[in-house]
């Protein structure tokens, strides 16, 4: 099963499971007193906008109207000089599994306004009760990949409403979580249920978004992916990111990848360079069949009938470590690297530049 359950498998006791079972919060009321942020050409900072918690594929395609209405939150990098006379590109960016950490999603979301591009930082956490105390893995099992790619496209439909932003110029950009709901994002079975009525993301970045869920996209928004990625990240299986986007080129998108040999993940951190204890997944592909259901060597991860709300759907990860068996594994490098740091933002900054022809 996707991340949250990965770091589930390594924990067999059962008081922990109950615990965990029992940790999930409910998703904060949307209430009117909380309405979405009126855009004006001057905002920025904190905004608030209407968004899904769908957690599973099968619920965002086949289920939209069972996803739990959440209040999305995210805060909006605006670049100096932005009107409504003199708009600006933006990017959605959509952190990792443990949230904004130092030295990745604020810096780059101030980098990109530095240059010119309006950047909207969102919290896939706050809205759905998640709190920076909590232990990481209720982190990423409180919240999905799928949560993220909602966010992204309720990201999408906001900017498109602020009179300082091109609508017709918003890409979407993630790290490592964030950069698979990136890449899924460009499915446009996703698009066409989350946003049918307004223009796809134009561009999407990966960086180092890992590579084990397989969606089998036969067409995409037709909008390019940058792949950004480590050769000493064992977290991205880079054969198997490979085998993923040369499906994506095939289903429309111009893909193209950068690796940089000597990095880890999580190569913008404040935090040094090291090995870690965190597990992830290898040496196996998590498929989506023609119910939008995951599937592991044959065997469905989610049951037949299973219901769509978010508990159930949420305890049915917490149970699903098991069937992972020796696609789990632990310890990968990550931690900061200067050089993989400095490339990556000006190679990121020419992308960029290059598709909003800036």
């Amino acid at each position: 099963m996707p991340l949250g359950a990965v770091a589930l498998s390594l924990l067999s006791s059962a008081a922990w499971a109950q615990h965990m079972f029992d940790a999930l919060p409910p998703l904060p009321r949307v209430a009117p007193l909380m309405p979405p942020t009126e855009l004006r050409s001057e905002t920025q900072g904190e905004i608030r906008f209407k968004s899904s918690s769908p957690y599973d594929l099968d619920v965002l395609l086949n289920q939209p109207a069972k996803a739990e209405a959440t209040m999305g939150m995210g805060k909006l990098f605006l670049p100096k000089g932005a009107s409504e006379k003199k708009q600006v590109p933006a990017m959605v960016v959509l952190p990792g599994s443990a949230g904004a950490i130092p030295g990745r999603e604020n810096e780059t979301a101030q980098m990109l306004a530095d240059n010119g591009i309006a950047a909207l930082l969102v919290d896939n956490f706050k809205p759905r009760g998640i709190s920076e105390e909590m232990p990481y893995a209720l982190k990423i099992m409180g919240t999905s990949e799928f949560d993220a790619v909602a966010d992204a496209y309720a990201a999408l439909k906001a900017l498109n409403k602020h009179p300082a932003i091109d609508g017709w110029r918003i890409g979407v950009m993630g790290f490592s979580k964030g950069g698979i709901a990136a890449r899924m994002s460009m499915d446009a079975r996703i698009r066409d249920k989350l946003a049918p009525f307004i223009q796809p993301f134009a561009m999407h970045v990966d960086f180092y978004g890992p590579c084990y869920a397989l969606l089998q996209s036969q067409k995409t928004t037709g909008s390019p992916l940058l792949s950004f990625r480590a050769g000493e990240d064992a977290s991205n299986d880079l054969v198997a990111c490979a085998q993923q986007e040369a499906i994506l080129r095939k289903a429309g998108s111009d893909v193209s990848t950068v690796v940089y040999a000597k990095a880890g993940h999580d190569w913008e951190s404040d935090k040094p360079r090291e090995m870690t204890s965190r597990p992830y997944l290898a040496g196996c592909t998590i498929e989506f069949n023609d119910k939008y259901f995951p599937v592991l060597n044959g065997q469905p991860l989610i049951p037949a009938g299973a219901q769509p709300d978010r508990q159930t759907r949420y305890q049915i990860r917490v149970q699903s470590g098991k069937a992972l068996g020796d696609c789990v594994k632990v310890g990968y490098i990550a931690g900061r690297d200067e050089s993989a740091r400095s490339l990556g933002s000006k190679q990121l900054l020419q992308f960029l530049k290059a598709r909003f022809e800036m």
